[in-house]
């Protein structure tokens, strides 16, 4: 199961960080480029444990629908979503939060499996690593500058 790791700093406050993490309003500016929507569960504001929500969004040209669930929760170090239904076989998604040096080290460890066998292996290999890494680090980029910012008062206030 292939595993991508990232770890972002960012100069804000971790509880500040965790909440802008968790937001589904967030998630959809920072997914805008794919038209992600939520269109089930938990559709706006902070997802919570045991809440779920369905997503709709254009990937490689096609739309997709995946579901996630938030199975473990310790605000304000960890939460874990991991894929209820979706185009991969699974995912989990260890989001964790560090203190460093008066900011917050965020860490993302996503691990997933495609579907297909050797074909979802030969995807991961061709494009579907990378693809995957650069949509956690856009998203990433997103959760930093509204934390370093004032926009986060617009998210979590």
């Amino acid at each position: 199961m292939p595993r991508i790791e990232l770890r972002t700093e960012i100069k804000a406050n971790k509880k500040i960080v965790f909440d802008l993490a968790r937001s589904i309003d967030l998630h959809k500016i920072s997914t805008e480029h794919t038209n992600e929507t939520a269109i089930a569960g938990k559709t706006s504001g902070l997802i919570e444990m045991d809440e779920w929500v369905t997503w709709n969004a254009k990937h490689f040209g096609m739309y997709h629908k995946l579901t996630s669930k938030i199975t473990e929760f310790e605000r304000p170090t960890l939460f874990v979503d991991e894929m209820v239904k979706g185009a991969f076989k699974g995912f989990r998604h260890e989001h964790r939060f560090e203190d460093l040096n008066g900011g917050t080290l965020m860490i993302d460890y996503f691990d997933y499996e495609s579907p297909f066998g050797i074909l979802g292996t030969l995807a991961d290999k061709l494009f579907l690593r990378k693809y995957m890494t650069d949509l956690l680090a856009t998203r990433n980029h997103s959760i930093k500058d509204f934390a370093e910012t004032a926009k986060w008062k617009k998210i979590v206030e």
